[in-house]
């Protein structure tokens, strides 16, 4: 989810936010940690006690997700700036925008095209790639792993992520989604869009954001197959989305909206209250960072303290089907429209050239992967068809609606060797059991993608540039140097971020119910082992 830079016109360029101090990072963590074992009695007390939230009074926290403008979220457009609603708020109440009734259907569409990604794209993808004796448990665990990461979602990760809290967590607001549907006079609360006076039902934000979670807890999984246990996997899962995924999509992509800006004298303020790496101006259109980045060092740290399968490098690991595994590709490049193009959070231009961008890039890397394939081993694959497909869609994934056309082109045609090299070349130098080369195209694409379009955004390169000013709406371009030298930092902190969090979430699964099923287990296969069932009966 790309989004361009997030900070005002060089002349009036907030000063880079201080360092955080890691004492003041840690006492954030501990805090949030301590709170979070009380969710669900506070959920439900919220539920049930505190007052409903109208449209016209509501103080929606911002919804987040990145167009071609910016890291994606705002404040509920119901509520007016403070400015406004301080002078006139029975006025503004009643003016208050309403949202485009084409904007819901594109999103409504784009959220149901996401679900589909993961089931049953991914886990067809997946399964087809293991052996038969363990389809049946790669079908299970993302199935229920999207299943849980949405219930988990809905009670407190969504308010985790795009409320207002620190630049680090969100706050506890939107415990099982109070406040975004008032039964008492049927209002509904309302997210900000990237365009001012153009708003977003919460509710249609809040389910378009649960299947990106969701489908980044699952991504994780493919680095892991064949020797996890089902209940550590799903264990696993809810550390993480709760430590790792929920912070990083709050650095990444929550801030107040741009209707929040009414005044040059607002953008100090509200940038102070937008995530840590939004400040930054780091531009993500649709997760480079927040989800393949985040999923791909995860899924790597999983397997190195997993261990290898028993049997690997002397017993035949082939795909059992890659029939199912390029049905998965192709319906995940069908999927991934409503993942890149309704990032723009709207039916406009940066919808369009975010889903021409998705196309065009995904269909160069199939091309330069199976090149570089049949150079380097005589013959072309259709699994290296799929899987130059899945790089070309992960790296235009943060720059879908932040680059240009030409920015598609070279994308999609440097990142199909570049993966090729990551689940061969570096995939034998780091020894490493990463089963289905999360790390290699999910991590190393997402890098790249990140990284260039920080490059490609430059007007000057036909990328569309950002907006620099939010009061003005003012689109600009701080230079290829500066904007790169943001995306490394933005990449760098969410490497660290993720790998410490997947480190200690594992240790803890470790410990208490154990990662791995047994040996006897392994070679009988997860399907009878862990489920008493088998895919397939012939």
């Amino acid at each position: 989810m790309l989004t361009a830079p997030k900070s005002p016109p060089p002349d009036r360029r907030p000063s880079r936010p201080a360092a955080v101090p890691l004492k003041s990072l840690l006492r954030a963590v501990t805090r949030r940690s301590a709170m979070l074992m009380a969710v669900a009695t506070l959920g439900l007390a919220a539920l049930t006690c505190a007052p409903q939230v109208s449209h016209a009074d509501s103080s929606a926290p911002a919804a987040a997700t990145q167009a071609s403008s910016a890291p994606a979220s705002a404040p509920a457009a119901g509520s007016a700036p403070a400015a406004a609603a301080s002078s006139a708020p029975a006025a503004a109440a009643a003016a208050a925008p309403t949202p485009n009734k084409g904007d819901t259907a594109w999103m409504l569409t784009s959220t149901a095209l996401v679900l589909l990604m993961s089931v049953p794209a991914l886990a067809l993808f997946y399964g087809g790639l293991v052996r038969e004796k363990n389809m049946l448990s790669v079908l299970m665990q993302v199935f229920v792993g999207f299943s849980l990461i949405s219930v988990l979602w809905c009670v407190y990760g969504y308010s985790l992520a795009f409320t207002t809290g620190n630049a680090f967590f969100g706050g506890f607001s939107r415990l099982f989604l109070n406040g975004t549907f008032n039964p008492v006079d049927g209002s509904f609360s309302m997210a900000a869009t990237f365009d001012k006076a153009t708003p977003l039902y919460e509710l249609v934000y809040v389910a378009f954001q649960a299947t990106f979670a969701a489908i980044t807890c699952c991504l994780i999984l493919g680095a892991l197959v064949e020797r996890m246990k089902f209940s550590a996997a799903l264990l696993f899962m809810v550390i993480w989305f709760t430590f790792a995924y929920c912070p990083v999509a709050h650095m990444v992509w929550f801030w107040q909206g741009p209707d929040a800006y009414a005044k040059a004298s607002d953008t100090d303020t509200q940038n102070a209250l937008a995530g840590y790496i939004w400040q930054m101006g780091a531009l993500d259109f649709a997760g480079g960072t927040v989800v393949h980045i985040n999923s791909g060092v995860a899924g790597l740290v999983g397997a190195i303290l997993l261990g290898k399968r028993v049997g690997l490098g002397k017993e035949a690991m082939t795909p059992h089907s890659l029939t199912m595994t390029m049905i998965g590709a192709s319906i995940l490049w069908f999927g991934w429209f409503g993942f890149n193009a309704g990032s723009a959070l709207e039916a406009n231009g940066s919808a369009a050239l975010a889903f021409m961008n998705t196309y065009l890039a995904t269909a160069c890397a199939v091309l330069s992967w199976l090149a570089i394939e049949w150079l380097m081993k005589g013959k072309p694959s259709m699994l290296g068809a799929a899987s130059g497909a899945v790089a070309g869609l992960v790296a235009i994934t943060p720059a879908a609606g932040n680059v240009g056309i030409p920015g598609a082109f070279v994308i999609g045609l440097l990142v199909g060797p570049l993966c090729f090299w990551g689940v061969t070349g570096l995939k034998k130098m780091i020894r490493v059991d990463d089963a289905l080369d999360v790390f290699g195209v999910h991590a190393l694409g997402g890098i790249f993608g990140a990284l260039a379009t920080g490059v490609f955004n430059s007007p000057a390169l036909g990328g569309p540039g950002s907006v620099q000013d939010w009061v003005t709406m003012k689109s600009g371009y701080p230079g290829i140097l500066a904007q790169l030298l943001i995306q490394a930092k933005a990449v760098g902190i969410v490497i660290v971020w993720t790998a410490v969090v997947a480190f200690i979430a594992f240790m803890i699964v470790k410990y208490t119910i154990g990662l791995r099923v047994s040996e006897e287990s392994e070679r009988e296969g997860l399907d009878i082992s862990e489920h008493g069932e088998r895919a397939y009966t012939h």
